[in-house]
């Protein structure tokens, strides 16, 4: 790989991360407008409100979002680690040792509900918030996996977000406590 051919995919990920960022950014947003956990009462006697389900119908986007703008930069960033990124399953495998995402079985637990949702356009206001729910309580695992990951192209390859304009506040939304 020629210098210029390095820097050009170092160049491309340190877009994801700050796409990452911004991800968490707006995620967290989205989450902080809704009093958790939800009630398939509350939903059931708010199913007129308009601003409840623009929030939860954006937690859904970004919740996905964030996990596939993480899931494209893990592989990115394991090519430029000389790690093999041909299975996806390689890569999760090498960042679960690395100790970056907690567990595959943690991805894909996040996948498998972000994806129970996608096509399904019921009105069962239990099922609903059962969903929502588990999204709330699956946000924590991306944001430490997101913070892990950042942190890993910092020290492992110097590779920071482009502009850095989401930093602060992604140090904050995800600092672990």
């Amino acid at each position: 790989m020629s210098a210029d051919a390095l820097q050009a995919e170092q160049q491309h990920l340190a877009v994801l991360l700050e796409a990452i960022q911004r991800c968490v950014f707006f995620l967290d947003a989205s989450d902080q407008k809704i009093v958790w956990p939800l009630t398939s009462e509350h939903l059931e006697n708010h199913k007129k409100d308009i601003a409840l389900f623009e929030s939860l119908s954006s937690i859904n986007e970004r919740f996905s979002k964030l996990q596939d703008t993480l899931g494209a930069a893990l592989r990115h960033a394991a090519i430029l680690s000389g790690e093999q990124s041909d299975i996806f399953l390689k890569t999760l495998s090498f960042y679960e040792k690395a100790g970056i995402i907690e567990s595959i079985e943690s991805w894909q637990l996040c996948r498998t509900t972000r994806n129970l949702a996608a096509h399904d356009y019921g009105i069962n206001y239990a099922e609903i918030s059962d969903h929502f729910n588990a999204l709330h309580v699956l946000i924590p695992v991306l944001y430490g996996n997101a913070r892990r990951f950042v942190q890993y192209c910092c020290e492992s390859l110097g590779v920071t977000p482009v502009h850095g304009e989401f930093a602060e506040s992604f140090q904050f939304v995800t600092k672990i406590e």
